[in-house]
């Protein structure tokens, strides 16, 4: 018997993933996982268990046109009830993960080490007492030693690993930060709770166009790390925004990444005027049409609120839209960062 990862996404960013196996139904291995995918039937009649499949194989055993049309079918959309997983999937619920009674895991982390990158940004290393199922992309809430605090971080570790990895920008007077630049050794306990968030890396079909400003360069290091491992046919581009050539931290890590997999493209971007630097300016200054292959790219942007906002505008006046444009606005005055 073989069992496949099946991510359950829910509508209010909080992802479960549980083990199915080749001949069971994904409601049947939820419910036996102690989470209650909406359902009334069990017997593809009603529709109330219909999904979207994002990523994997699958077959459908039954289904009727009052529950689920064929091409709703050929889109995507399964009945779970009647879903039975051929490999990994990841599985989009029409649910909040409160309705289906179950919530973000907390797993017990030790602290390893923090590495100071740069002057506004730290690397922080943490021991997982179990590893974090997550989707490359998506984040945990971090408590900070010593405080009742919270603050979010996307991973920059792949997926499953056992030690976990996170891109943190120092803040002066922030609570994470002055606990990493001042009080944090080796041993020290904290709790991850997540995963959660909605941007995450979907199968790769087509030319990628990939946006880091900053630290935001985080969950792009974990994409990278997942597809070093499983490939892509389709180039990637990875645009590296930053403020100062001191900023462009990780860059060794992505260099690597990108020649392992072969068909990715980095570029830098400095902000500041005072460094020599092949291109200066902001994201927008070097992305034209061609660069977004005349929309037929998924676009992935992580960075604070106003680097999405121009993002978005510069779309607009190049006339251009990607087939996907997936963001994740962080402020580093915020726990919890916007995502769509």
């Amino acid at each position: 018997m073989t069992t496949y990862n099946v991510a359950l996404n829910f509508e209010d960013g909080v992802t479960r993933v549980i083990q199915c196996d080749d001949d069971e139904k994904v409601t049947d291995a939820a419910f036996r996982q102690k989470i209650n995918l909406p359902m009334d039937c069990r017997d593809g009649v009603c529709g109330t268990c219909k999904c979207f499949v994002e990523k994997g194989e699958y077959e459908l055993e039954f289904y009727m046109d009052e529950s689920m049309s064929d091409e709703e079918a050929e889109q995507g959309y399964a009945l779970t009830c009647q879903m039975t997983p051929e490999s990994d999937c990841v599985v989009r619920v029409p649910a909040s993960s409160a309705i289906c009674k179950t919530a973000p895991e907390a797993v017990e982390a030790e602290v390893q080490g923090v590495d100071k990158l740069s002057e506004t940004s730290f690397g922080l290393r943490v021991k997982l007492a179990k590893p974090i199922n997550f989707l490359p992309g998506q984040y945990v809430n971090l408590t900070v030693p010593g405080t009742d605090k919270h603050r979010s971080y996307s991973f920059s570790s792949a997926p499953g690993a056992q030690e976990a990895t996170f891109l943190i920008r120092n803040l002066p007077g922030g609570v994470m930060s002055t606990y990493l630049g001042e009080q944090a050794k080796p041993g020290d306990a904290l709790t991850a709770t997540g995963p959660m968030g909605a941007f995450y890396l979907r199968p790769i079909e087509r030319t990628q166009v990939w946006l880091a400003g900053g630290t935001g360069l985080a969950p792009f290091l974990s994409m990278l790390e997942q597809v070093a491992e499983q490939g892509a046919e389709h180039p990637i581009t990875l645009y590296y925004a930053v403020t100062r050539a001191a900023d462009l931290v990780e860059l060794d890590r992505v260099n690597a990444l990108a020649e392992k997999i072969g068909n990715v493209t980095v570029i830098t971007i400095l902000a500041a005027e005072e460094d020599a630097h092949e291109r200066k300016g902001f994201v927008t200054d070097h992305l034209s049409g061609d660069d977004l292959h005349d929309g037929d790219c998924d676009v992935y942007l992580c960075g604070p609120p106003p680097m999405v906002d121009a993002v978005r505008a510069h779309f607009g006046k190049l006339g251009v839209e990607p087939a996907n444009f997936y963001y994740e606005k962080f402020n580093p005055t915020e726990e919890k960062a916007e995502a769509a």
